[in-house]
């Protein structure tokens, strides 16, 4: 803006100005009709259940209302808060360890048939044999300690892991493998150059069902034998009838999944972005 004597004169905008607005528009736009039917729909669901408890007069131990779940979040939120981290840390660390298992496991048995003949069988066996079944052994083995939910988380978030990233390492170029072996490239350098960068993508498919299947791993443990954490707080609430206490312990797992799910798609635009954008070239050309 420039004054004049007499006169305010305005400047006119910048033509790059005026793109990035309209880039900005056109993505917040884009944002709200991605989110607003999920949105509505909760509501809708959110209200529904709120207007039937209230409108056949269902006891509260039986099934709270929404409205009593969010004052029980609000009323209780130190004592969920103190829960929620010591399950946070079951999830972090039992996913972490699940990760380099599974990423490690994967690579051997890609890079070794004899490796592949010998312990993709009991990869496999491993998800067989239920988890409830295994926890309690592993408190009778480790003890009332950190450690069994950890293995627990682990047990059931790395079998994700192992087998995506299997198969994204077996399905580099076979052309570009072969154009490899051609200039003399040996086996390590053909896994390290050309099916390791291949099995990203895969990596992280893995690694997004994982983590939220590591949510689920952590309260399992919990509820065999914790003496803290959101599943132990759902075992001892339900004997006593704290029903919207267990359904505020629910709501708070969900969101950590749901949450850690977005970080592991957010984590994958950051690392592999050539790779979104092929995806969204893709389905462009097939409309």
């Amino acid at each position: 803006m420039r004054e004049g004597p007499n006169t305010v004169y305005m400047e006119a905008e910048e033509p790059s100005q005026r793109v990035t607005s309209g880039v900005l528009s056109k993505n917040y736009a884009s944002m709200v009709l991605q989110w607003a039917p999920p949105l509505a729909l909760i509501l809708v669901a959110l209200g529904a259940w709120e207007g039937a408890v209230r409108l056949f007069h269902v006891a509260r131990w039986l099934l709270p209302p929404p409205s009593s779940i969010g004052m029980e979040l609000w009323e209780s939120r130190s004592l969920l808060l103190r829960h929620t981290w010591v399950t946070l840390e079951e999830v972090f660390l039992g996913f972490a360890l699940a990760l380099v298992v599974g990423i490690a496991l994967a690579a051997a048995i890609a890079y070794s048939r004899i490796v592949e003949r010998a312990a993709y069988p009991f990869v496999i066996a491993s998800q067989t044999v239920p988890i409830i079944a295994i926890a309690p052994l592993l408190l009778i083995w480790i003890g009332y300690g950190i450690w069994p939910k950890i293995i627990v988380v682990t047990l059931i978030s790395f079998f994700p892991i192992v087998v995506n990233t299997v198969d994204g390492l077996k399905s580099a170029d076979p052309d570009m493998l072969n154009m490899m072996r051609t200039l003399g490239a040996r086996r390590w350098q053909l896994f390290t150059k050309v099916q390791v960068p291949s099995s990203v993508p895969f990596l992280f498919s893995g690694i997004r069902v994982g983590v939220a299947l590591s949510v689920i791993g952590a309260v399992i443990g919990e509820w065999v034998g914790a003496s803290a954490g959101l599943g132990y707080l759902m075992t001892r609430s339900a004997p006593q009838f704290l029903t919207d206490r267990v359904f505020a312990s629910i709501f708070i797992l969900s969101a950590m999944g749901i949450t850690l799910f977005a970080l592991a798609v957010l984590a994958e635009r950051y690392a592999i972005p050539w790779y979104r954008r092929e995806k969204q070239d893709k389905a462009i050309k097939g409309r």
